[in-house]
């Protein structure tokens, strides 16, 4: 059996398709991993994962763009930033983030550093919700 251009073409198509129909019908299944302050580490940088805490105190910074909450679930505590960006979204909502200090809230964003601390840096303006 000889394969032409033609039939490498036709395989080539329907090896496509079948992987993004199975990217079509995965995707939505795929969720971010829950875990503890305690348990994130440097080998989870750029890592999303979803915590479920308290924020215990609420500042701004000096351009009055960005917020930096601490958020703390029991075993640890770390910054959680949110910039203007995602700030804005929230604030759409008619939220505002001061509301969100001492309430328990469910979190998603990426793990970073900064000046050697880990940090979570906020996925958008629906990833953070009171529980």
């Amino acid at each position: 059996m000889e394969i032409t251009d033609d039939k490498l073409l036709r395989i080539a198509l329907i090896t496509s398709l079948i992987g993004i129909i199975g990217l079509i019908i995965f995707t939505p299944t795929i969720e971010v991993k829950k875990v503890e302050i305690k348990d994130i580490s440097r080998g989870m940088i750029d890592e999303e994962v979803r915590i479920d805490c308290v924020i215990t105190d609420i500042a701004q910074s000096s351009s009055k763009s960005s917020y930096f909450l601490t958020i703390n679930d029991g075993t640890g505590q770390m910054q959680l930033i949110i910039f203007e960006s995602q700030a804005a979204e929230i604030q759409s909502n008619n939220m505002d983030i001061d509301e969100f200090k001492n309430k328990r809230v469910e979190v998603t964003g990426k793990i970073t550093e900064y000046k050697s601390d880990l940090e979570i840096i906020l996925s958008g303006g629906d990833s953070l919700k009171i529980k």
